[in-house]
């Protein structure tokens, strides 16, 4: 359907916008308002003196509409970002930028990609890029040789090819203020490779060239190579997705020798096998400055692994290491683990799905127990079975660094889950355990609430999609009651049941440390329903509750909407697929009138129609706190978009309204559309 705003109410808003003294954000994104649109808010931003952040993206804008809005950035002295992402301005429309680019003093960030990053239903995908080529980068670059403000400069995926890196070269040679430019998609070839290069040697403030997705080969690549030899102000190169292959990596890997800044370098999905990862390695023996080295989706092969431990026997600053996916071989687990033993700056460590199984987590394990700077530990997806768990449950008891634990996905059962019970019931570090999609069923959960009886840690618990029923619950809720240090809990799927719903609501009368709670898909009912509301009368911590997929109906949903007219803490409610009618949303809107905490409602997926709708919007005449609504996938007509459009007009705080897959036909359409320009209306089907 995608109706533009009309013509008659874009010009009033955009009038009002002349003398508005409070706006200092407007996101107009995917309103399609074109030339005129663009036209009318240039007049408009000549005379407004607080808009800071303008976004743009994807409104069919042209060479005249930029034009008129490059016209308006000569004389607005507050704008400092605007974002002009796949529209139609092409190279004239960047020249008219280019020369109010001269003039302007306050502009810092400016987005000119031509692609969209979310292709969202409701918007057009990807119809035509901005189109500036060559011509509007030398037009740009000029304006940059005087420009003294901006520090961001987004171009990608704008076709510049060779040419357009070379004229933009030439402004870095002068330019003292640009720090980010992005160039991605960009077809650079190794000629403009070199000229990059050859423009960062006297360049001193660039931190940040994002070259991905474009066509450098070995010529460019040992270009900018060399610059990191002399370079001392970019920290991030991002080389992801181009031709990277082992004689490159090898030239790659004498800057990091000799250079004093690089600390990024992503060379993520490339052709890097072993002669070139390993020359990488061998650079980290001495390197002073990296942090952080992208190699996902290359070729890591175990001797890698090995390279890696070697390295990091005398490497001093790396301090995230990512194996993400890669095959690990046992012998080169138990390598990296002889040398985590002692290693004193590796902080993050990412084994997710590397087959290390048991006897990596038995080596890890024993690693555990001397390193002292290990804080991030992965190791999801890795079946590393009974002896794996038990062994880093034992490790738990004397490490006193980690902080963060995922053992998500390895098959662990009551037998291991009671295992790490134990540790934690010493361990004073550890503050997030991930162990979601496991084995774990009453027992385990009757282990791990023993241990948050004693733990005063432990501060977020995942055990989503385990098996702990109703009397798992009901332990876990026994020690809520104690317990001072768990903020959130994740309970997704675990059949629970009411009788489990009832438990933990009693604790939730109790306790007053935990702020989120997740209880999604748990078959808790309406009777669960009506536990929980009777404990959010009374409970004053819990901020954010997803109970979606519970089957509650109106009657349940009718108890948690009565609630919400005394609970003063609840900011984020999700109810999505529960069967909620128009029935239960009258109730929630003489709620909404008097509640002002309540910040995100989810309704995604029930039964509101035109009546649920009208009833929300007269609540929405007098709510002040309410900012994200979604009312998607429900049987909201034209009537009920019609009185939603009404109460936006009125109601100044509400952000983002999700309405797609309703039954809106036009002129619903219209009507929200009018109103798009003060929240993000999403009505696409």
């Amino acid at each position: 359907m995608a109706q533009k705003i009309q013509s008659q109410r874009l010009a009033e808003a955009l009038e009002a916008l002349k003398t508005n003294t409070a706006l200092t954000t407007l996101n107009l994104f995917n309103d399609s308002f074109g030339h005129n649109g663009a036209q009318r808010l240039a007049e408009a931003l000549k005379t407004n003196s607080t808009l800071i952040d303008l976004n743009l993206e994807n409104n069919s804008i042209g060479e005249d509409g930029c034009a008129a809005l490059a016209e308006a950035l000569k004389t607005n002295s507050t704008l400092t970002t605007l974002n002009l992402t796949h529209n139609f301005i092409g190279n004239n429309g960047a020249q008219a930028l280019a020369e109010a680019l001269v003039i302007n003093s306050t502009l810092t960030t400016l987005v000119l990609q031509s692609s969209l990053i979310k292709n969202y239903k409701s918007i057009a995908p990807f119809v035509k890029p901005n189109s500036i080529r060559s011509k509007g980068a030398l037009a740009l670059s000029e304006s940059l040789k005087i420009n003294s403000t901006l520090t961001t400069l987004n171009l990608a995926f704008n076709l510049l090819g060779d040419n357009g890196a070379l004229v933009l070269s030439e402004a870095l040679k002068t330019n003292s203020t640009l720090t980010t430019l992005n160039l991605e998609g960009n077809k650079i070839g190794d000629n403009g490779a070199q000229e990059l290069a050859e423009a960062l040697k006297t360049n001193s403030s660039l931190t940040t060239l994002n070259l991905k997705e474009n066509s450098i080969w070995y010529t460019g690549f040992l270009a900018l190579c060399e610059t990191f030899k002399t370079n001392l102000s970019l920290t991030t190169l991002d080389l992801q997705g181009n031709k990277v292959e082992d004689k490159i990596a090898l030239a790659l890997s004498e800057a990091p020798k000799t250079s004093s800044s690089p600390t990024t370098l992503n060379l993520k999905e490339n052709s890097v096998s072993y002669t070139g990862l390993l020359a990488l390695c061998e650079a980290f023996k001495t390197n002073l400055t990296m942090t952080t080295l992208d190699l996902q989706g290359n070729r890591i092969e175990d001797k890698i692994v090995l390279a890696v431990s070697e390295a990091l026997k005398t490497n001093t600053t790396l301090t995230t290491l990512d194996f993400h996916g890669a095959v690990i071989g046992t012998n080169e687990v138990l390598k990296l683990c002889q040398v985590l033993k002692s290693d004193s700056t590796l902080t993050s460590l990412n084994l997710w799905h590397t087959s290390i199984r048991s006897n990596g987590a038995l080596a890890l394990s024993e690693a555990l127990k001397t390193n002292s700077t290990l804080r991030t530990l992965n190791l999801g997806y890795n079946s590393i079975g009974n002896y794996g768990a038990e062994a880093l449950a034992e490790a738990l008891k004397t490490n006193s660094t980690l902080t963060n634990l995922d053992l998500g996905y390895n098959s662990i059962g009551d037998n291991e889950a009671w295992e790490l019970a134990e540790a934690l019931k010493t361990n004073s570090t550890l503050i997030t355990l991930y162990m979601a999609g496991n084995s774990i069923r009453e027992i385990g959960a009757l282990a791990l609430s023993e241990a948050l009886k004693i733990n005063t840690t432990l501060s977020i618990l995942d055990l989503q999609g385990n098996s702990i029923g109703d009397n798992g619950s009901l332990a876990l809720s026994e020690a809520l009651k104690t317990n001072s240090a768990l903020t959130t809990l994740d309970l997704w799927g675990n059949s629970i049941g009411s009788n489990g719903m009832l438990a933990l609501s009693k604790a939730l009368k109790k306790n007053l440390a935990l702020k989120t709670l997740y209880l999604n898909n748990n078959s808790i009912r309406v009777d669960g329903a009506l536990a929980l509301s009777e404990a959010l009368n009374t409970n004053s911590s819990l901020t954010t509750l997803d109970f979606g997929s519970n089957s509650i109906g109106d009657n349940g949903a009718l108890a948690l909407f009565e609630t919400l007219k005394i609970n003063s803490t609840l900011t984020t409610l999700y109810l999505q697929n529960n069967s909620i009618g128009d029935y239960a949303i009258q109730a929630l809107s003489e709620a909404l009138k008097t509640n002002w905490t309540l910040i995100t409602l989810n309704f995604w997926n029930n039964s509101i129609g035109n009546n649920g709708a009208q009833a929300l919007a007269e609540a929405l005449n007098t709510n002040s706190t309410l900012a994200i609504l979604n009312l998607a996938g429900n049987l909201i007509g034209d009537n009920g978009a019609l009185a939603l459009s009404e109460a936006l007009k009125i109601n100044s705080t509400l952000a983002t309204l999700e309405l797609r897959n309703n039954k809106i036909g036009d002129n619903g359409a219209q009507a929200l559309y009018q109103v798009s320009l003060s929240i993000r209306c999403i009505i696409e089907q």
